[in-house]
């Protein structure tokens, strides 16, 4: 039995993670979710302790995607004793913009003014109260994925005639003010067993694919990453989201709305790719402290005897 499992679908992601478990010698095996099958009356855990590494985004690199194979693999797993970090209930609200705003909005914090719908024919009556322009986002995203900008209540109309709309798998589309986000910038809070871990500063120059990390980069535009520093107010309310997520690890993003001062949270994201080139950007590497997590993971799962 393995100590640790990776459930990983993006392998060029995780070379850093596995350069880092490889140099600290823990007991580990990659699993790739391609491929991957499971019996619901037996395919035990494959370790102790798995590490969900499901982007929501992975149904823009293949039509065979895992979004929603996966939460029903870890609700088997743990249902055998496997301590599953991110695990189904996570996945539950990653899964979905429209409850991360929810569970956001219901901590108190200020979000987007937004409207949920589940037929585009229901736009035009949801959002009459809301002003121009409006961005329109599938529920289920990621990476950027599904967003679109409409300017004017005609171009919405055209847009709604055309079916000329972001598609989303589950058919839910969410309707928002377009925040403009003082400076163009928006702060991604990254968060390990729901404390606080670093921030940065993310200026994607208008784009709305605002991943940091080094295979993202490698791929599309790059975007400008700062260390940030948030006010202590933004940091407590993004640990309070994180553990209302139950968020072992992930991303909480964050813009000061420029029209008011208001930070309104508007993300969870529960794959945390940390920031692209961590030394340069933040002086340390994140991966360090993820994998100090996973060791003290690992020694409660020992402790308590899961399938030794």
């Amino acid at each position: 039995m393995h100590d640790l499992a990776i459930f990983y679908e993006h392998p060029a992601w995780f070379v850093p993670l596995f350069a880092a478990l490889d140099a600290r010698g823990i007991d580990y095996v990659r699993i790739g979710i391609e491929g991957h099958s499971f019996d619901p009356a037996r395919s035990p855990p494959p370790a102790r302790v798995i590490l969900s590494r499901l982007a929501m985004s992975s149904f823009l690199r293949s039509p065979d995607h895992a979004i929603f194979y996966t939460p029903a693999l870890y609700a088997h797993w743990a249902g055998q004793g496997a301590r599953i970090i991110n695990g189904a209930d996570v996945l539950a609200v990653d899964a979905s913009k429209a409850r991360q705003l929810a569970l956001i909005a219901g901590l108190g914090y200020a979000i987007p003014e937004t409207r949920v719908v589940h037929r585009a024919r229901d736009i035009a009556v949801a959002t009459k109260d809301l002003r121009f322009p409006l961005v329109v986002k599938a529920n289920i995203g990621g990476s950027g994925a599904g967003i679109m900008r409409y300017d004017s209540p005609e171009a919405l109309a055209l847009a709604v005639a055309d079916a000329f709309l972001p598609v989303s798998l589950d058919g839910v589309l969410l309707i928002q003010e377009y925040v403009p986000a003082r400076d163009g910038r928006i702060t991604r809070i990254e968060t390990l067993d729901r404390k606080f871990l670093y921030a940065i500063d993310i200026d994607g120059g208008g784009q709305f694919d605002l991943c940091p990390a080094d295979a993202c980069q490698a791929e599309g535009t790059p975007i400008e990453m700062t260390r940030a520093a948030p006010d202590l107010m933004l940091i407590a309310a993004a640990e309070a989201i994180a553990a209302a997520a139950g968020l072992d690890v992930g991303g909480i993003e964050v813009m000061i709305d420029d029209r008011d001062g208001t930070p309104r949270f508007y993300d969870i994201n529960a794959l945390s790719n940390f920031v692209a080139r961590p030394l340069d950007v933040l002086g340390w590497d994140p991966h360090e402290r993820l994998i100090d997590y996973l060791e003290d993971e690992i020694a409660r799962a020992r402790g308590a005897g899961v399938m030794a």
